[in-house]
């Protein structure tokens, strides 16, 4: 049994290469590495040249600015369509007082 893992660690040493981020954990792995320093995973364990990293929540090749910044944000909130007219009220009151109060 042991001989088996080893011989298929030697074959996969000469057929594989250490990827740069390891399909286990997600963590980088330095170039060279027999292991992944987060989790352990090797190539006995996972470094397969057909490993899958799809359940590590990377993003795709094709990234769509607009259909991230919907799904983050939400629809853009509706713009005003002025002043209120309850402010322009005040506005001229404070206007008319303030003449009132230099005048006098």
């Amino acid at each position: 049994m042991a001989d088996g893992i080893r011989v298929a660690a030697v074959k996969c040493l000469k057929n594989c290469m250490t990827p740069e981020i390891c399909p286990n954990c997600g963590a980088e792995v330095p170039r060279k590495a027999k292991a992944c320093p987060e989790c352990g995973a090797d190539e006995t364990t996972g470094w397969l040249e057909d490993a899958e990293a799809g359940h590590l929540g990377l993003p795709e090749e094709h990234f769509d600015y607009e259909e991230f910044t919907s799904r983050e944000f939400g629809s853009p909130s509706p713009k005003p369509h002025g002043i209120h007219w309850f402010w322009w009220v005040i506005a001229v009151l404070l206007l008319a007082g303030m003449v009132m109060f230099l005048l006098r």
